[in-house]
């Protein structure tokens, strides 16, 4: 039977109570669970300690874990560890989240190895290393409970999405300016100017504004404005008139007059050429506009909310961008911190596209091996949260084990360090020269596309290219 649960010790300078971290012993040898049980107990964790496979199933089919430690084997003189093997597979079908760390005596790597091969996260050789142990346990259960909390978010959410609401997942500290902002300007209808890195999510907070706004029952229509050649950018935004130009064969509804009573989002703002700048600006401050080829005027009413990844107030300084239409489009501007600076919410970004991709691939995957969160965390992500959204997926595709390992995510080194160039495709050679060239000017797309040679705009459809 198990013992009896041995809560934490307080402290007298102890102000929050936090929810103790509860830890799972198995194992037949009464010194090896006294042992852990002073160790564990002295570090503030709950312990409960249970001698056979029955007693730790039990345990787990009716309490909660953060964390189990099992011994491989439990009768006397047994080494082949099956008992272990099999402990293993029942704990996942009843808890296929707790983090399992098999115990094991010195020699028996290999049984250990295998036991992870199967899903446990770690192992620890008897008699174990103190410090190595508690590591361990410290980086397993933050692991677990960021999942647990990802999972928190998934269900608080499936109201918001069954209205069509975007997923905003920003738990950090750095991002909690930004949702204050968020909640405080979403319902009124002033123009937004969203900045951030390439990659941050610039689109999910334009969709969430968009949603808080008394609008969010009518379109958002979204404009890639870095996209749009400049021979057609009025026709799109305004639309155009039967015979207004040689393909004009019919007439065509402007951006803006689908975004009537709605929002419209410009990304990639800084994009629009200066002598569209001028027209774009009148829209905005009379609510009027004419389709091209047509003088008849149509008055729109439309939020505008736009996003860059430049900053607007250099471009304007330096004649690129019109210093009145950043007034009109930033009556509040939303920074969106890179990914780099917002480490906490990798875990919790992770699991989410872990789960949209392994349903959507129908793969059956149950997290993240040892070492891979840890990897993620070091990554310097100059792609930010859509480079971990693509390397979540290319993971979820190629994975062959129960859980997403380091090598499947693909943040190893460039194959350029340990290639020659020649041989590699021209495509290859471009690609790594745009993740370098984003890299090094921290996914600052203008800076990025003048160290290249390219336009702004040759540079965003060369990255859309490569799914950069």
């Amino acid at each position: 039977m198990p013992t009896k649960v041995e809560e934490p010790v307080s402290t007298a300078t102890a102000t929050v109570k936090t929810e103790p971290v509860r830890i799972l012993v198995a194992d037949d040898q009464a010194d090896v669970r006294e042992a852990l049980r002073l160790l564990l107990k002295a570090e503030g964790y709950a312990i409960e300690t249970v001698s056979t496979p029955g007693a730790a199933l039990e345990a787990v089919q009716t309490a909660e874990f953060d964390i189990m430690l099992m011994d491989l084997n439990y009768q006397r003189d047994t080494t082949s560890g099956q008992e272990g093997m099999d402990l293993l597979k029942s704990i996942q079908s009843a808890d296929a989240r707790l983090p399992i760390i098999v115990m094991t005596a010195w020699g028996s790597v290999e049984l250990a190895v295998e036991a992870m091969r199967r899903g446990a996260r770690d192992f620890i050789q008897k008699p174990w290393d103190n410090p190595r142990l508690l590591s361990i346990i410290r980086t397993q259960v933050d692991l677990y409970r960021a999942m647990r909390r990802a999972e928190r978010l998934e269900a608080e959410n499936s109201l918001l999405r069954a209205q069509n609401r975007p997923i905003f997942i920003a738990e950090s500290k750095a991002m909690q300016p930004l949702l204050t902002l968020i909640s405080r300007i979403g319902p009124s209808d002033a123009n937004v100017l969203i900045t951030g890195e390439h990659g941050t999510g610039k689109e999910v907070v334009a969709q969430t504004l968009h949603v808080l706004s008394s609008r969010g029952n009518r379109p958002m229509i979204t404009v890639n404005t870095g996209g749009l050649p400049e021979g057609t950018f009025e026709s799109e935004l305004f639309g155009h008139v039967k015979g207004a130009f040689t393909d004009a064969r019919a007439d065509r509804v402007g951006r803006f007059e689908l975004a009537d009573k709605g929002t419209l989002f410009l990304d990639e703002i800084a994009n629009v050429p200066l002598k569209q700048q001028a027209k774009l600006l009148r829209v905005l401050e009379t609510g009027e506009m004419e389709r091209v080829g047509s003088s008849r005027t149509h008055k729109v009413d439309a939020r505008v909310l736009s996003a860059t990844n430049a900053d607007l107030k250099i471009e304007s300084a330096e004649g690129r961008f019109r210093s009145d239409l950043l007034f009109r489009l930033n009556t509040v501007e939303l920074h969106i911190p890179p990914l780099r600076d917002r480490k906490e919410d990798i875990p919790l970004l992770a699991t989410h596209f872990l789960k949209q991709y392994a349903h959507r691939y129908r793969k059956d995957l149950k997290g993240f091996g040892t070492g891979a969160v840890q990897k993620m965390l070091e990554h310097p992500w100059p792609g930010n949260v859509r480079e971990l959204d693509h390397a979540i997926e290319r993971a979820v595709l190629i994975s062959t084990t129960p859980q997403i390992q380091p090598g499947d995510l693909g943040l190893e080194a460039e194959r350029a360090t340990g290639a020659k160039i020649e041989e590699m495709s021209l495509e290859e050679v471009e690609s790594l020269l745009i993740k370098k060239a984003l890299s090094r000017h921290s996914g600052n797309i203008s800076h990025a596309a003048e160290a290249l040679g390219l336009s702004r705009s040759a540079l965003y459809r060369r990255m859309q290219k490569y799914g950069l």
